[in-house]
């Protein structure tokens, strides 16, 4: 019931700012002691529909720019099924995803300036949008984690630009990096219901929340929180 409840309000944290959770269902099933196989492939199954229903709340405010997807999807979305395709041990699995939590704490806490006044390269777009996508894919994540700060660091999109972004690159690195996977592990239908419903009202009640309010500081913190406990966990346990 813990992992149900805990999964929930991941998708809701995450869909808030438009991301599908994939780092936060990684961290809570590591605490969980999950299998890093089955924790990847479950991670991209709840990823889609929170990212899709993250995507359309932002959509329908205005905020999601073509210009600025393509690019990174258009990069991404074979190396997501090709990373997803490279075998890692449990040990490398669990060190690598451990950075990326990391990654999306440092994400969180840093306050990155509201801009959007450079435009973007298409080559550039190109190349991070691979370079994400095979990371990706190898972990179990939809890549908004990485995408989103470095379209504020880089003044790319302002903040609720970058969640709309994030949102639908997250939804299609999840289904190629689905497609990429070499080997599908039967899941327990009776838990699984219950952890794609938990994800599916979480980012319902998450994405129409984040996409209409400003984020609340004391959210990220707590999340923040539980992602450092996961990495330490994963890096020394």
């Amino acid at each position: 019931m813990e992992l149900i409840v805990l999964l929930g309000i991941m998708a809701f944290l995450y869909a808030s700012v438009g991301h599908g959770g994939a780092s936060g269902y990684l961290a809570v099933m590591a605490l969980f002691a999950i299998a890093p196989p089955l924790m990847k492939q479950t991670a991209l199954l709840l990823n889609l529909g929170v990212s899709l229903m993250s995507f359309i709340a932002f959509y329908r405010q205005g905020y999601f720019k073509w210009n600025l997807f393509w690019p990174f999807a258009l990069g991404s979305i074979p190396l997501a099924f090709i990373g997803a395709r490279i075998p890692l041990n449990d040990s490398t699995y669990k060190q690598i995803l451990g950075a990326c939590l990391f990654l999306a704490v440092i994400r969180m806490v840093v306050v990155l300036k509201e801009d959007s006044s450079q435009k973007l390269n298409l080559g550039v777009g190109i190349l991070t949008g691979s370079a994400i996508g095979v990371l990706s894919g190898m972990i179990g994540i939809g890549g908004g984690i990485i995408l989103s700060p470095l379209l504020l660091l880089f003044r790319w999109a302002s903040l609720k630009e970058a969640a709309a972004v994030s949102a639908l690159f997250i939804f299609v690195n999840s289904v190629s990096g689905l497609a990429g996977l070499k080997t599908w592990i039967p899941l327990d239908q009776s838990q699984m219901i219950y952890w794609l419903g938990a994800s599916l009202v979480g980012g319902f009640l998450g994405a129409r929340w984040g996409a209409a309010i400003a984020s609340n500081t004391k959210v990220k913190w707590i999340l923040a929180l539980v992602l450092v406990i996961a990495s330490l966990k994963l890096w020394f346990v």
